[in-house]
């Protein structure tokens, strides 16, 4: 996996996603025969979750023309999602979303943060001279609803293990999983749009050009 991480940004794309693959496989292989037989698929998913985290946002920003511009769309669309879940969620209060995983967040906050999300997107795709406003909200909305879902995810996960948090490494917030888990889900959705769209080599324009 680390080097499968430390191949994006030296214009080893493909590369770099086979090392993750073959880290995928050689976890899961190694796990074969554990008791619990389910910890290999588990082994095998936080894999390919840990590198997701930089191989989605790396990719994009090594774009030299829309690079900066997509990680400014998917900070502003990730970040005021959460932001405005949270204000929402609190002011409006309402149904629960997803109570067994997540008993805070409630479905006024979900719309309300898929609202504030698309606004921001489409916001700096406006202000970076972007056109087809129309597709961009629609992408913005995608990554919101994504960015959501990755919370949630990351909620059942620890659930599932009993934990609080992914880890001590922020004093007082976790780790790097509880503060990027919505933004990394949403990251790689974008590459992976811009993968198809344009390739491996200008992701970014895949992304947000239309």
């Amino acid at each position: 996996m680390l080097v499968g991480l430390s191949l994006p940004g030296a214009a080893f794309g493909m590369v770099a996603i086979g090392a993750g693959l073959a880290g995928l496989v050689a976890v899961a292989w190694s796990r074969r025969d554990d008791p619990a037989s389910a910890m290999a698929v588990w082994a095998a998913g936080g894999v390919a979750y840990a590198g997701a985290t930089l191989l989605g946002p790396t990719l994009l920003r090594r774009d030299p023309e829309w690079g900066l511009t997509a990680l400014s769309f998917l900070f502003a669309t990730v970040w005021v999602t959460d932001i405005f879940a949270y204000f929402c969620g609190r002011a409006i209060g309402g149904p629960q979303l997803w109570p067994s995983v997540s008993p805070n967040k409630t479905w006024a906050g979900a719309v309300g943060g898929l609202a504030g999300g698309v606004a921001a997107g489409v916001a700096v795709a406006y202000a970076s001279g972007l056109g087809r406003l129309g597709i961009i909200a629609v992408m913005a909305f995608l990554l919101s609803v994504l960015a959501q879902a990755g919370d949630l995810f990351e909620s059942a996960v620890k659930r599932h293990f009993g934990a609080k948090d992914a880890s001590r490494l922020i004093p007082g917030h976790g780790g790097l999983m509880d503060r990027l888990d919505g933004f990394l889900v949403a990251a790689f959705a974008a590459l992976l749009i811009g993968i198809i769209r344009e390739g491996t080599g200008t992701p970014a324009r895949g992304f947000l050009v239309w």
